[in-house]
C-alpha cells in the first residue's frame, strides 16, 4: 500500500485494485511523500464511500479543515458508536465534521445559534444528547471552547440522523419540528406550558416519536376498536377536538396522518395534562 495522495498529517490516499481509498491514523502523512509506503502501523481508519461525490466531499473536508477539528470529529463519533452499539451512516464523517468546524468558528467569534427544538431533542434523542455533552466536555478540553447547549442539541440531531441512517438531517429537523408544532398546539389549546423535563411531556413527545416511527417503518399499530375510540371521543370531547387540531396541522405542514387510534391515544394523554394542570 502505498501513498497516492497527502490530505493532512493525519489522513491520505491510497490506490488499490477496488478503487480509491482514504486512510487516516495519527501522524499517517507526517514527513512522508507521494509513493511512500504506508506506515501499516499508524492506521486507525479506511474509508471506502458508497459513491464518488462523498468521497469527494470527504477528501476536501479533510484537506481543508483544521486537523483539530477533524479529530475531535472523529473522536466523537467513535464514542457516539461505542454508546449506541452500532455502526452509524458513513456520511456522519463528513456532515458531523463539516458542521462542528463551521460551529466552532462562529463560536470563538460570539455568534450563537438557537436551536428552537432544543427541549424536543432532549427527549425523542436522550442517548443521542448524552453524546453531544460528551462532545462538550471534549471541546472544553482540547481547545478551552464552552459550547451551549443549543450546540449540543445540533450535535444530537447528527449522530441521530447518521444512526437511523436517515438521509439529510431536514428529514430529522421535520420529526423533530413537527413534535414541537404538536405540543405548541396543545400549549395553545390548553394555555399551559409543558416544560421538557416533565413527565407530561416526556410521554407524550415519546408516544408521538414511536407514533412517527411506526409510520415510517411500517410496523403495525395496536389499532384500538372503533367502540374504544367512540368512547374516548366521547368522554374526552376537548382533548379528542385539541388532538384533532394537532392531527389536522401536521397533516398540513407535513403530510402526516394520525390516525384515529392515534388521536385517541393523543387525547388521554392530553387529558391527563389537563387533569394534572386543573389540580
Amino acid at each position: 500500500m502505498k501513498i497516492n495522495k497527502i490530505l493532512n498529517n493525519n489522513a491520505i490516499i491510497v490506490k488499490e485494485p477496488d478503487g480509491e481509498k482514504i486512510v487516516m491514523g495519527a501522524g499517517i502523512a507526517f514527513q512522508k511523500q507521494k509513493n511512500d509506503p504506508v506506515d501499516q502501523s499508524r492506521i486507525e481508519k479506511i474509508f471506502v464511500m458508497s459513491d464518488r461525490a462523498k468521497h469527494r466531499q470527504l477528501e476536501e473536508i479533510l484537506s481543508t479543515l483544521p486537523e483539530e477539528h477533524i479529530q475531535l470529529s472523529e473522536e466523537i463519533i467513535s464514542y457516539g458508536e461505542s454508546q449506541l452499539g452500532v455502526k452509524i451512516n458513513e456520511h456522519i464523517h463528513i456532515a458531523l465534521t463539516d458542521h462542528l468546524s463551521f460551529a466552532l468558528d462562529r463560536l470563538v467569534r460570539g455568534m450563537v445559534i438557537k436551536n428552537t427544538l432544543l427541549n424536543e431533542i432532549k427527549v425523542l434523542y436522550a442517548k443521542e444528547f448524552q453524546i453531544g455533552l460528551y462532545a462538550k466536555a471534549l471541546i472544553k478540553e482540547r481547545l478551552g471552547i464552552d459550547i451551549p447547549e443549543d450546540e449540543v442539541g445540533y450535535i444530537a440531531l447528527h449522530i441521530y440522523t447518521a444512526k437511523r441512517n436517515a438521509g439529510e438531517m431536514s428529514k430529522t429537523l421535520d420529526i423533530t419540528s413537527m413534535m414541537r408544532d404538536i405540543v405548541k398546539v396543545i400549549e395553545d389549546s390548553l394555555k399551559v406550558k409543558l416544560e421538557g423535563h416533565t413527565v407530561s411531556y416526556e410521554r407524550l413527545v415519546t408516544h408521538l416519536r414511536f407514533a412517527v416511527q411506526r409510520s415510517e417503518s411500517g410496523e403495525p399499530f395496536h389499532e384500538l376498536d372503533s367502540d374504544m375510540v367512540h368512547i374516548i371521543r366521547e368522554k374526552y370531547k376537548e382533548s379528542y377536538a385539541v388532538a384533532k387540531r394537532a392531527g389536522d396541522l401536521i397533516k398540513k405542514e407535513y403530510g402526516f396522518v394520525l390516525h384515529e387510534s392515534e388521536l385517541a391515544y393523543i387525547s388521554m394523554q392530553i387529558q391527563r395534562i389537563k387533569t394534572r394542570e386543573m389540580v
